[in-house]
């Protein structure tokens, strides 16, 4: 499995291209699911692409892609971004690296989107560029 990167993407991300498109874009979770295997193919990667409205499911998939190992994670906690400090806890427990990574820019929205737990723990951080910035993460997950 060190050849997989888990995509793991929290509350409300679901709703991709029906909530708020002026801020998340028009296309749908399964839109970024299918850019995401085309991408990851071209960089002989798979992936394995989860959602969950749940924070323990979360913090449960980041222990698995642990345990496995996978190569990296990528993780878009919506909300959970900034309030918790489970999701940073259980990333700095882990050695696979995380790559957070949001469809809006959070620095220009409001400012209890500023603070995030998990860019705290993460490897590094992707922002403001809609589903382009999932493949930008597993650019990354290819030279880690």
């Amino acid at each position: 499995m060190a050849d997989t990167v888990f995509i793991l993407n929290g509350p409300n991300l679901n709703l991709l291209g029906l909530r708020e498109p002026e801020i998340y874009g028009s296309d749908t979770l399964d839109d970024i699911a299918n850019a995401c295997d085309d991408h990851a193919q071209g960089l002989g990667l798979t992936v394995d692409l989860r959602q969950s409205n749940h924070e323990g499911h979360l913090v449960d998939w980041l222990h698995e892609a642990n345990a496995l190992p996978a190569r990296a994670v990528v993780l878009n906690a919506g909300a959970y971004t900034h309030t918790s400090i489970a999701l940073h806890d259980a990333i700095k427990a882990i050695g696979v690296p995380v790559i957070e990574v949001h469809l809006s820019n959070p620095h220009r929205r409001e400012d209890f989107r500023h603070k995030s737990y998990v860019g705290m723990a993460a490897k590094g951080t992707i922002a403001g560029f809609g589903l382009t910035g999932y493949l930008l993460a597993l650019d990354a997950a290819a030279k880690l």
